[in-house]
């Protein structure tokens, strides 16, 4: 019999795993190639994945409501007809860990006025997947039958957790989950670690008595607590880096009668983890150079009519962006990523333009794929239809996957310029500051030197210094400013 594995696909590169939603179709039912198979949902995408290939659904492995991580098999097909089907348990774990899918991103979105386009703040998603592991027999009278569902569920765990969990010496089964279903997430492990470590004595590695996890003492908004909380024990983050897991310890802050006390939103735990994983894996650097947009301004504000009339938003971004492209050709070692040791030159030039959602609580990158084939128009059209889709919530998983240059504004809200953080695999990320009036020295009619008011923008590249050293981010700086500088109207 030849049977089709249907994985879990990667949601972009800052993501490692997505939540099974719904099955479209069920065992036994018929499916046709590129067919919806079943839904996903992420922290960033919610998206109906296709079926890899035509044929029976012979066998679902992951549950609706369950949490797995990137290229997890999910289900298969079996492509020859009249072929037996059956209904499977969940595959079992495997050995060895998955580690962790890096990648940060950093926001950027358009204005319409002489403001840059888009606002930092990088964010990006990943946290170790959920598998199924062995379920402990259930106690006597605990009311839960051996291999149940509900115990499944319970006990599912990533296979970071499960390392964390041996090399404490911690059964799974003791703790209580926080994520879905009641599955044991990486924090719930650390927190119950630690508080076990704050017990009279100490508890015994492995003992049948050990405290389940418990939230910190939170007061209400407005009511103020009786009495400052001690600080307690350092919590402790776990980063996958290079193949190994880095450990950062957490302070803990005492809690004060007029402070409120918020936990972080997954969102949040995520870009914490990200930021500091590729802070940690890239050398950072950081080069600013100062670019006279006055010719673009004046570009924009001649053709604004004619792409109104074609029914397209024009910004700044679309030329900012064709600078990018040109210095990008002119540089290519800006447009790569680092696989461990090696390093990969992309052929095409994606362009990530991280977009500000729900009110600027959270962003999203989406790619605009081959912006080097782009016109002004096309770039301009591009970006605009990925922002809406972003705010939309309506991309799908290829919009947010394979970027290879990062674009990050923090112009939008004023910001004269900004040091942000790479995204993870690249090498490089642009952040563009606020394009404002301002008093420069510029050359006369005569030759002479003159005060002038120029619309002046500041322009911050962070690059990896692994990879990209300082003459060469100099050189791409360059090379951008030179193109905003003379941006031919030809090209408009």
């Amino acid at each position: 019999m030849a049977k089709v594995d249907v994985i879990m696909p990667q949601m972009g590169e800052s993501i490692a795993e997505g939540t099974l939603t719904k099955w479209i179709k069920e065992v036994g039912a018929e499916v046709e190639r590129d067919e919806d198979l079943f839904e996903i949902s992420t922290d960033k995408v919610d998206a109906d994945i296709p079926s890899p290939a035509s044929g029976i659904l012979a066998e679902i492995l992951v549950e609706e409501g369950d949490t797995v991580e990137v290229n997890t098999i999910v289900a298969r097909i079996e492509t020859e007809k009249g072929a037996a089907v059956s209904e499977a348990e969940p595959a079992p774990a495997p050995a060895e860990e998955t580690p962790e899918a890096p990648a940060p991103a950093a926001e950027a979105a358009d204005s319409g006025e002489p403001v840059a386009p888009a606002a930092e703040s990088p964010i990006a998603d990943s946290a170790a997947g959920a598998e199924t592991v062995e379920a402990p027999a259930a106690s006597p009278g605990d009311g839960t039958a051996p291999g149940s569902r509900e115990e499944r569920l319970r006990t599912r765990s990533t296979p970071l957790v499960r390392k964390i969990a041996a090399e404490h010496g911690v059964e799974i089964a003791q703790i209580e989950g926080s994520g879905i279903a009641g599955r044991v997430t990486r924090d719930d492990i650390v927190t119950f670690i630690d508080e076990r470590g704050t017990q009279p004595g100490g508890a015994a590695p492995g003992a049948a008595e050990v405290p389940a996890r418990a939230a910190p003492p939170t007061p209400a908004p407005g009511v103020p607590s009786t009495a400052a909380a001690p600080a307690g024990p350092p919590g402790v983050l776990h980063l996958p880096i290079h193949g190994a897991t880095l450990e950062v310890k957490l302070p803990r802050v005492p809690i004060r009668e007029s402070d409120r006390v918020e936990d972080m939103s997954r969102v949040r735990l995520r870009t914490m983890e990200h930021m500091l994983m590729s802070q940690h894996v890239s050398a950072h650097v950081t080069s600013v150079t100062e670019i006279d947009f006055e010719r673009v301004v004046k570009l924009r504000r001649k053709f604004k009519p004619k792409f109104e009339a074609e029914g397209v938003k024009l910004t700044y971004g679309p030329f900012i962006m064709r600078a990018i492209v040109e210095g990008l050709k002119a540089y290519p070692i800006l447009n790569a990523s680092v696989d461990g040791t090696r390093i990969i030159h992309h052929g095409d030039i994606n362009l990530g333009i991280a977009v500000a959602i729900d009110d600027g609580r959270e962003l999203i990158v989406p790619v605009l794929k081959n912006a080097d084939r782009l016109s002004l128009m096309g770039l301009a059209e591009g970006a605009n239809a990925l922002a809406e889709k972003a705010r939309t919530r309506t991309l799908d998983f290829d919009d947010i996957q394979g970027g290879t240059f990062t674009i990050t504004n923090v112009g939008v809200f004023g910001n004269l310029f900004g040091t942000p953080i790479i995204n993870q695999p690249q090498v490089a990320i642009l952040g563009t500051g606020v394009i404002e009036k301002r008093p420069v020295v510029v050359r006369d009619d005569l030759g002479g030197d003159a005060i002038g008011i120029r619309n002046m923008s500041y322009f911050g590249l962070s690059y990896d210094h692994r990879v990209v050293d300082g003459a060469m981010a100099a050189f791409f700086l360059n090379k951008v400013q030179q193109v905003l500088e003379t941006f031919p109207e030809d090209v408009v």
